[in-house]
């Protein structure tokens, strides 16, 4: 019959102070995703970190022949976690970033119940540089090229041509992806790229265009 054998003071006082550790650094993230109103924010990525750690610890603990056994369902639990958090919404997908610092929290998280607690907190505020600083640069480069996909209905069959002129006027590549007979009239899908001022100046020509029926980006 196996024994329960209790740790030390000592160890409990340790074991605590990574947990603290591992929520400090679960928080560092949190607090940036939740400032920016992501569907994960601060307790979910407290909480991730936090049981990272927890599950760390017992590892080390219960598992000495194989403690990695532990480690490895942590990373395949995240993994389902992360895909609960992406979302497609129309012709977008969304939530692939907060669903990457979950689970790169979740490395924090195990880096702190292994001992290694100044690496997490250095990879804490690396992830937060990465998540704050990198976000001008996204911008950046979003303003030079921009991806749009555009579906447009007009009333005449050889208004598919008019549309890619007007891609074509205003700087902007296109590449027509699908084609609709309706009662009403005629759809076109395109997928276009260029830049984000030009794009603007389209749907702004586009409101006023009366061959133009209705659009949608």
């Amino acid at each position: 019959m196996q024994h329960f054998i209790p740790w030390n003071f000592g160890e409990l006082a340790y074991q605590f102070l990574l947990l603290c550790i591992s929520i400090v650094a679960g928080g560092i993230i949190g607090l940036e995703r939740e400032y920016r109103n992501k569907s994960a924010g601060l307790r979910t990525f407290i909480l991730v970190a936090f049981g990272s750690c927890l599950f760390t610890i017992l590892s080390l603990k219960i598992g000495i022949g194989n403690p990695d056994r532990l480690a490895a369902n942590i990373v395949t639990g995240i993994g389902f976690l992360g895909a609960g958090i992406i979302f497609k919404d129309s012709n977008r997908i969304g939530g692939i970033t907060t669903a990457t610092s979950v689970w790169a929290t979740a490395s924090l998280g195990m880096a702190v119940g292994a001992g290694y607690y100044i690496l997490a907190i250095i990879g804490a505020l690396l992830m937060l540089v990465v998540l704050r600083l990198l976000v001008g640069l996204e911008r950046r480069i979003d303003h030079q090229h921009k991806i749009h996909e555009y579906t447009i209905t007009f009333s005449a069959q050889n208004d598919f041509e008019y549309c890619e002129r007007l891609f074509h006027q205003h700087h902007l590549k296109s590449k027509l992806t699908k084609q609709l007979k309706m009662s009403n009239g005629y759809t076109g899908t395109w997928h276009v790229t260029g830049k984000l001022k030009a794009h603007n100046k389209l749907i702004l020509e586009m409101m006023e265009d009366a061959r133009i029926l209705a659009y949608s980006y």
